[in-house]
């Protein structure tokens, strides 16, 4: 985002703790919550992706990469930028997680449990909602060039990670041409 609006900015990088996947103890001093990502800007720290967008739309974007209150793109640009972190990334989370709890090594006759256990919910739940998902995005961008219109936006932008995401751990390939753009790359 702030690449977009042309915006200074300094990147640091936390390693989360390979065994439990949390956060070490820097960046829970910038957030109590540890969240990545976060923003420090002056004074102001926002977390939260949508948030974020948000903040930095106002604060850098003179009007861009945000449609006028009122239009059909200002309401699709509000969906899809609370859509990415809010519906599209639940079930990719749960795909991380059941893919983990099938792959932990743990005593037999628990490990057979775990693995049933976490193939049914992926195979029940988590993969329908996940074709679900992908199906609504292609469908968004097969009537309009991006999520909200005609134009590039903050919320195209959000986008990026649920798409990402959905590349490793929903199988979004070139079979979803809207998704992935003529090139076989997303968008």
């Amino acid at each position: 985002m702030l690449e977009e609006l042309g915006a200074p900015y300094e990147v640091k990088r936390y390693q989360r703790d390979a065994k439990t996947m949390l956060a070490p103890p820097a960046p829970l001093a910038v957030h109590p919550l540890g969240k990545s990502p976060v923003i420090t800007d002056g004074d102001l720290t926002v977390a939260e992706s949508g948030a974020i967008v948000e903040c930095l739309v106002d604060r850098y974007g003179g009007g861009r990469l945000i449609p006028r209150i009122g239009t059909p793109e200002r309401l699709r640009y509000t969906y899809w930028l609370h859509y990415a972190e809010g519906s599209a990334m639940p079930p990719l989370l749960l795909r991380l997680v059941f893919d983990r709890v099938a792959a932990t090594r743990i005593p037999w006759p628990a490990s057979t449990m775990a693995r049933r256990i976490a193939g049914s919910v992926q195979s029940a739940f988590i993969g329908p909602q996940l074709t679900r998902h992908l199906d609504l995005m292609e469908s968004a961008l097969a009537v309009r060039p991006w999520f909200t219109g005609d134009e590039f936006t903050a919320a195209d932008v959000q986008m990026s990670f649920p798409l990402e995401a959905a590349v490793v751990r929903a199988g979004l390939s070139a079979s979803r041409p809207q998704l992935m753009g003529e090139e076989g790359s997303l968008l």
